[in-house]
């Protein structure tokens, strides 16, 4: 089989198993293959789950040969992140604590994944209990990012295995979680598209959680259309996730996503997410800006009070670190030596708090987003880098002096998001003069994903960085 398929977008994949000109079987064993060939060095793979890919694969393929309802997802290989469950297989964290655990039912992403025929192809590596945003593990090792074969470079967190997959073409998409920005700073480093869903939007039921009032699934893939895709399949209420009930319903996502930028009117703040950011991360940013101009979009700066009012918030204590610590107080207490200190010494922070000052933080936080929410109905987007640097080595990051300093950057300018209860996406943008890959991220009030998808669209369609794809040859 052509290896120009590892590298081809889900829906394009979609539409030739549908056709009738790609079998479904051979796809998955091709994706199979490469997992086998490339894994043990990228390690973006914690389980391979080869058995159940195929077997979802032959009866895609007994499904069209019947004629039967084909549908946008049927027969298409994809991996899920470590913390979404799968009825009988392990659901690790990325955290030897958990190795044992097994469900006995799936996530209702998962459900909703293998309901639309998908072909699970296995489930990969995340951050520790999916705290932090550089993407290192040192249980079960730390994803290799494909587009440096020689260096191995930060693949980005937490959803770190999930983008290695996708951008080394063993999988042509993925699911991640996002509470502080673990879809877009792993996309953004590794060059994929990923969409952070308003809070809510798509169900939590069945994903280990980290913070419970933030955390959200999200879709790590190709290309903007197939992030659409994987959006529309799994967004909607569920009955046993209560943060999903009354959430609003979508128009069809396709019906907009062609529309373009024309008359859209997008803001680039001009504090709090520039500060810091490489001139080469800059300079992709703004030229992407320039571009959606181009297109017929109304750029222009302006200055969001919010912002800063949000650093002053976040100065006084991470309310993360306090869910997180609420979540695994037990393990945190009785077996913290089995913990990655660098993933229990931020959760322990959340022990410091009182419920009074948790109090204070989350009723200022929500009178903020209610103040964000009315500035945001002025702009369509903001725009602004996914994060403020390229990947960088780990074994320059992985230092105890490192380490906190470069996964603060790194959680900066996405962790506003989900503070702020908005949506974003990451589209690559360019790439650094070493080939490393830069981010854009649009920002857009809740539950404007379609709006986001829209405008990632539009620059996608008028740019060539989504099409380039990382040299394989240097990790055989």
């Amino acid at each position: 089989m052509s290896d120009d398929l590892s590298f081809a977008d889900a829906h394009s994949l979609a539409g030739m198993v549908r056709d009738g000109d790609l079998s479904p079987v051979d796809l998955c064993k091709h994706f199979l293959q490469r997992i086998e060939r490339y894994n043990p060095k990228l390690q973006a793979f914690l389980r391979v789950t080869a058995d159940q890919a195929l077997a979802a694969a032959r009866s895609a393929e007994t499904a069209l040969a019947a004629g039967l309802d084909t549908g946008t997802l049927l027969g298409m290989p994809v991996a899920i992140k470590d913390l979404i469950d799968y009825a009988g297989l392990p659901t690790t964290g990325g955290s030897t604590l958990r190795r044992d655990f097994v469900p006995t039912e799936s996530a209702t992403v998962a459900k909703k994944m293998m309901g639309a025929g998908t072909c699970m192809l296995g489930k990969t590596g995340l951050v520790e209990f999916a705290f932090g945003g550089v993407g290192i593990n040192h249980h079960y090792g730390t994803p290799w990012n494909p587009w440096d074969a020689d260096t191995q470079r930060i693949p980005g967190g937490s959803s770190s295995g999930s983008a290695v997959a996708v951008a080394a073409g063993l999988a042509p998409a993925a699911l991640g979680s996002d509470t502080g920005g673990s879809v877009r700073i792993p996309a953004s480093f590794c060059g994929l598209v990923g969409l952070k869903t308003t809070f809510g939007r798509i169900s939590n039921k069945g994903i280990m959680p980290l913070d419970s009032s933030l955390d959200s699934v999200g879709p790590m893939t190709r290309s903007v259309r197939d992030a659409a895709l994987i959006y529309q399949a799994l967004a909607g209420p569920d009955p046993d996730d209560p943060n999903t009930w009354e959430q609003p319903v979508d128009e069809d996502i396709f019906a907009e996503l062609h529309r373009g930028v024309k008359g859209l009117r997008l803001s680039i703040p001009r504090e709090y997410f520039w500060d810091g950011v490489e001139p080469e991360v800059a300079a992709g940013v703004r030229a992407a800006a320039d571009q959606l101009a181009s297109l017929g979009a109304n750029v222009e700066e302006g200055s969001l009070t919010e912002l800063d009012d949000l650093i002053a918030l976040r100065a006084r204590g991470s309310i993360v670190a306090v869910e997180a610590y609420a979540n695994l107080k037990e393990e945190l207490e009785n077996q913290l030596d089995q913990f990655d200190p660098i993933v229990s010494a931020r959760m322990l922070d959340g022990a410091k708090f009182s419920a009074v000052d948790y109090f204070e933080i989350k009723r200022d936080l929500g009178a903020l987003r209610l103040r964000m929410d009315r500035t945001m109905s002025s702009y369509d987007a903001l725009i602004a880098p996914t994060t403020p640097l390229a990947a960088a080595p780990v074994e320059k990051v992985d230092q105890e002096n490192a380490y906190f300093e470069v996964n603060g950057i790194c959680l900066r300018n996405t962790m506003a998001g989900n503070l702020l209860g908005l949506c974003a996406l990451s589209v690559p943008c360019g790439f650094t003069s070493a080939g490393l890959p830069i981010g854009l991220q649009l920002i857009g009030r809740a539950h404007t994903e379609g709006r986001l998808l829209r405008i990632g669209q539009a620059y996608e369609e008028s740019t060539e960085w989504s099409k380039r794809t990382p040299d394989m040859a240097g990790f055989d």
